[in-house]
């Protein structure tokens, strides 16, 4: 026969009540971790710990903490030399610099049309399957022409970078993503990023490639679109370079000038490659 003294009833509610808390927080916890698979995204998520060569503790780390690391991109103007550090990506650098792999290099690009994403690629390849390094870290000094790769096709497009770039180039190609490999396996297969389809950014990126921006390359492009009067708003010099800063590609790294870097780099134990 069945309680239904208060007691009996009250105890009851109790289980009900607990066992909707206990669905209410299980629920959340899946909705938490929806979110944060989310908010990682599908590039880094999925597919770096396929990329990184297995042991690479030191670079794995690096990554992380440069996917965590600030970068401003909501600049109104910028001035012609930065004097202050919140002006680049300050934190990033300091990062970078401070990276504690034995194997690091520092390559000065300048040719967009030229093979640096080919000589770093193999770079990487050789010191990782030929000489044993699997933390060695390759940081792209990038600036000439070789700079209008870390732009954005938004900001191409609207300021018509093409013209600048020469023959070969009506979009940002360099920019676009491939298919990460399978598995760390496939580094013998010629159409993984291990082989030439491997020679775009995003791609050396998720192998732990860094591309540093330089702010003169931005200023000295943006002289060029305003006196060609490639400047649909008719902005000033220093609202066009803000914009096109934030238009830097994911990834990127922003520095006060490229070719003052390189020497904080090599002072730091970087080889320099041009």
């Amino acid at each position: 026969m069945r309680d239904h003294s208060p007691a009996s009833n009250s105890r009851r509610y109790r289980m009900t009540l607990d066992s909707s808390r206990r669905s209410a927080l299980v629920s959340l916890g899946a909705l938490a971790a929806g979110t944060a698979a989310l908010a990682a995204g599908p590039s880094h998520a999925a597919t770096t710990a396929q990329i990184i060569p297995p042991g690479a503790q030191e670079l794995a780390d690096l990554m992380g903490r440069l996917r965590r690391a600030p970068r401003r991109r909501d600049f109104k103007t910028v001035p012609m030399i930065l004097q202050q550090s919140d002006f680049w990506d300050n934190e990033a650098l300091k990062e970078i610099i401070a990276y504690r792999g034995a194997r690091k290099q520092v390559w000065d690009n300048t040719g967009l049309a030229g093979p640096w994403l080919n000589l770093m690629r193999n770079s990487i390849n050789a010191q990782i399957f030929s000489f044993g390094h699997k933390d060695f870290l390759a940081v792209s000094a990038t600036h000439g022409t070789a700079h209008l790769a870390l732009f954005d096709q938004a900001a191409w497009e609207k300021y018509e970078l093409a013209t600048l770039a020469g023959n070969g180039f009506k979009t940002n190609t360099l920019a676009m993503p491939k298919p990460a490999p399978g598995a760390f396996a496939q580094s013998e297969d010629p159409n993984s990023v291990f082989g030439s389809v491997g020679d775009t950014i995003p791609a050396l990126q998720e192998r732990g490639v860094v591309f540093l921006a330089c702010h003169n390359a931005i200023w000295e492009v943006t002289a060029k679109l305003v006196a060609s009067g490639k400047n649909p708003d008719r902005g000033s010099h220093e609202t066009v370079a803000a914009e096109l800063t934030n238009h830097l590609i994911d990834g990127i790294v922003l520095t006060p000038g490229v070719a003052a870097t390189i020497p904080e780099l090599q002072q730091a134990g970087f080889h320099y490659a041009a």
